[in-house]
């Protein structure tokens, strides 16, 4: 089980990618606009660089949902090869043999 702390500061992440997104969305698109002045271009840019670090979504990590995981993480499950082997042997995923021989 990860640090419940390490969990909630994602979580936190999440949330602050979440609501930023749209912003920070219209800033990449006047930086992107080679049609505009330079100087507004280079406002925009630095605007960008003044919202917090954590609104950004590659600062989101990919956390197991039952554990808090970090690492070898499925995408499409959500969930960490330890929990997925678990829940496979019990029969809990659907569609989810686990091979033995």
């Amino acid at each position: 089980m990860a640090k419940k702390s390490s969990i909630e500061k994602n979580n936190r992440r999440k949330r602050m990618a979440k609501n930023a997104a749209p912003k920070r969305a219209r800033l990449k698109a006047i930086i992107a606009d080679k049609t505009l002045p330079m100087e507004e271009r280079f406002a925009a840019t630095l605007k960008l660089a003044e919202m917090p670090r954590n609104s950004s979504a590659t600062r989101v990590r990919l956390r197991c949902e039952l554990s808090g995981r970090p690492r070898s993480n499925y995408r499409k499950n959500k969930l960490s090869r330890i929990a997925l082997r678990e829940l496979g042997s019990k029969g809990m995923v659907p569609g989810l043999v686990k091979s033995s021989w």
